[in-house]
């Protein structure tokens, strides 16, 4: 199964790139996520493993597996009879703005079940990771004046809020999968 979200930030690709590596940070601005616990340290590097703790699932061991440093970064999981790889990735834009795309596959004998089980909460944790990571990289860009004779933009819901929002959007009490 593959699941996919993009969302547009006006950040720039340094600050998007900035919150989106900094994966120990995660539970700070979406509540997909409790505890991000790096094994082999905070730092990502291929082949580093950190525990994730999601609400309604067990604490998995994710391995990043591929780096683009600045650009894109993939780490999968295993668990018997699936494997879950979830992507992580930032494109600027020629108008400024960056596209931020996360998504997950998951394959193998159990994929199907594990799809039918968790497919609601797998794709309401990554709207949620993609608002907050959004959130984060906007919080985090320096702040530039609208141009001539506009008006700032009113402050947008935190990302707690914003998870809220989504949460309760998704009614799936049997769902119990995610990331």
């Amino acid at each position: 199964m593959d699941y996919a979200e993009t969302i547009t930030t006006t950040a720039g690709p340094q600050p998007a790139w900035a919150a989106l590596a900094d994966v120990t940070s995660y539970p700070r601005w979406t509540a997909s996520m409790s505890t991000v616990e790096p094994l082999d340290g905070p730092s990502l590097a291929v082949g580093g493993r950190f525990r994730i703790r999601q609400p309604g699932l067990p604490p998995t061991v994710w391995r990043v597996c591929e780096l683009r440093p600045g650009a894109s970064f993939a780490w999968d999981a295993h668990v018997p009879g699936v494997h879950t790889v979830a992507y992580h990735r930032v494109d600027g834009q020629p108008d400024g703005t960056t596209r931020i795309s996360i998504g997950i596959r998951q394959t193998g004998a159990l994929a199907w079940l594990v799809a039918l089980l968790t497919a609601a909460r797998t794709r309401r944790y990554l709207r949620m990771e993609a608002a907050g990571l959004k959130a984060a990289a906007e919080s985090a860009a320096p702040a530039s004046p609208p141009p001539a004779g506009e008006s700032a933009a009113p402050a947008s819901p935190s990302p707690a809020v914003e998870a809220e929002a989504v949460a309760a959007t998704d009614d799936d009490p049997a769902s119990t999968g995610g990331r």
